[in-house]
């Protein structure tokens, strides 16, 4: 008892080495684990792990502007299809994850011929998300605040500054399949 009582009391006044030891150790603990949290979502943004299950669409890619162009500049997936911003990148982390249990449980595009019958279904959600989000994703790289309009053609200068403008439209709405292929979209309703 007299031993039990001396435990307690040693835990309700711990000297100043143990709190000191204490927070020490909650220090390297938080390090490690932002450090590991950190590397996870940095791998989970790269080519290879997109083209794990995604590689018809990483192939498409490499024929776009947006894989080889004159300036240089190159998009991978990540810059795409997830904000740049932290909250809004861990909320897409989160959201992604429904996707992972419905590759590796599922198995629903395990093959090019599951890729192809969902492929039309995939491009509508990723364009809605857009959509919703206003194309943050295009406007991370595609400022329109800085679009020298004289250097476009005169009908994407006209769209651009009034229906962009003044938000009627979004990046996505006239720039589908500019990376990727536009999917066969026959059957499915409301496609034009």
């Amino acid at each position: 008892m007299r031993l039990l009582k001396t435990f307690w009391k040693r835990l309700k006044t711990p000297s100043k080495a143990a709190v000191g030891v204490v927070l020490f150790m909650g220090f390297i603990g938080g390090l490690l684990f932002w450090g590991a949290f950190n590397t996870g979502m940095e791998a989970t943004n790269s080519e290879a792990f997109c083209g794990g299950c995604h590689a018809p669409i990483v192939a498409e890619i490499q024929e776009t502007i947006h894989y080889s162009n004159r300036s240089g500049v190159r998009a991978i997936c990540s810059d795409c299809h997830v904000p740049h911003n932290w909250t809004d990148k861990i909320i897409r982390k989160v959201q992604a994850s429904k996707e992972l249990y419905a590759e590796f449980v599922l198995d629903s595009i395990g093959t090019e011929d599951k890729f192809k019958a969902r492929r039309a279904h995939l491009a509508e959600r990723e364009w809605a998300r857009l959509k919703n989000n206003d194309s943050l994703e295009c406007r991370n790289c595609h400022q329109f605040e800085y679009m020298d309009f004289s250097e476009q053609g005169p009908r994407s200068a006209n769209l651009h500054s009034t229906a962009l403008a003044s938000g009627e439209k979004t990046c996505v709405d006239c720039h589908k399949g500019i990376a990727h292929k536009l999917p066969d979209m026959h059957g499915v309703e409301g496609w034009q």
